[in-house]
């Protein structure tokens, strides 16, 4: 896992507009995983992993019953949610697919293992875990050589804790 260093910034949390409060905390709260840990009646939710004020902001302050972007427009491309362990990637990949969640794309990175789709209003999601940095693949001169490799699916749940 990164660690912050004396002078450098970290990303501390992403804030969502979106078209159903209700219908966006299921997703983040009940299939990725995440605990409210502040609420604004029904017009924003802010939601935590590990007891951290807050990694997620949810709101419909200018956005109550919008549609997403269309494509090909700017804007965000994914969040990227990361599981402490390949078990925990698969628990949570494994409630993806219950909840009836269509997964667009798998990938081993070689440095990580990552599954994508789209929240309730068609934001990019990206779950994955890291390897381990002693075992990233590297060019001779120490770059990284990440790849994009298929990701066994069905393995990776078959792990789930």
């Amino acid at each position: 896992m990164t660690q912050q260093t004396p002078n450098t910034p970290m990303v501390g949390h992403v804030h969502l507009k979106v078209a159903d409060l209700e219908r966006a905390i299921g997703f983040y709260r009940d299939v990725l995983g995440f605990e409210i840990t502040l609420r604004y009646g029904d017009r924003a939710a802010f939601l935590s992993a590990g007891g951290y004020h807050h990694h997620i902001g949810l709101n419909t302050w200018e956005s109550a019953g919008a549609t997403p972007p269309p494509p090909r427009h700017t804007g965000l491309y994914h969040t990227a949610f990361l599981y402490p362990h390949r078990a925990s990637l698969g628990a949570a990949v494994k409630r993806v697919l219950a909840a009836g969640i269509q997964i667009d794309g798998a990938a081993d990175h070689g440095v990580s293992e990552a599954v994508y789709l789209r929240d309730p209003d068609g934001n990019g999601v990206e779950l994955y875990r890291d390897r381990d940095q002693a075992d990233w693949p590297r060019k001779p001169g120490g770059e990284l050589d990440m790849v994009t490799a298929p990701l066994d699916i069905p393995a990776l749940i078959a792990e789930a804790a």
